[in-house]
């Protein structure tokens, strides 16, 4: 279960920044309480997972979960720049937060 929590806490972080770009667009003061809950449901969700992952694993694969794909929305949904070298290193990201998960 402890997986399955630190997942949903990487998938909370991408939602928080989605949000986050959603207010920075259009500056509605609603987006600052759901960036406030989405966050503490994202360290919440961490916080379970770490009762039984070590803590530096779990925080390195939430915030590679987070940032990863935080980028990954920005690119496709925000067109944002997308190049070679951006992408190789998202994939590093990504085959690190899987290199940690296999070796826990």
């Amino acid at each position: 279960m402890s997986w399955i929590y630190l997942f949903l806490a990487g998938c909370m972080e991408i939602v928080g920044v989605i949000t986050m770009k959603k207010y920075s667009l259009s500056g509605r003061k609603i987006f600052l309480l759901a960036i406030l809950l989405q966050f503490m449901l994202s360290f919440t969700l961490l916080s379970l997972a770490m009762q039984e992952i070590a803590m530096a694993t779990a925080y390195a694969i939430c915030t590679g979960i987070g940032a990863g794909g935080g980028v990954l929305v920005g690119i496709v949904f925000y067109k944002e720049s997308k190049n070679a070298k951006k992408l190789l290193f998202i994939a590093l990201i990504i085959v690190s937060v899987i290199g940690l998960k296999a070796m826990s």
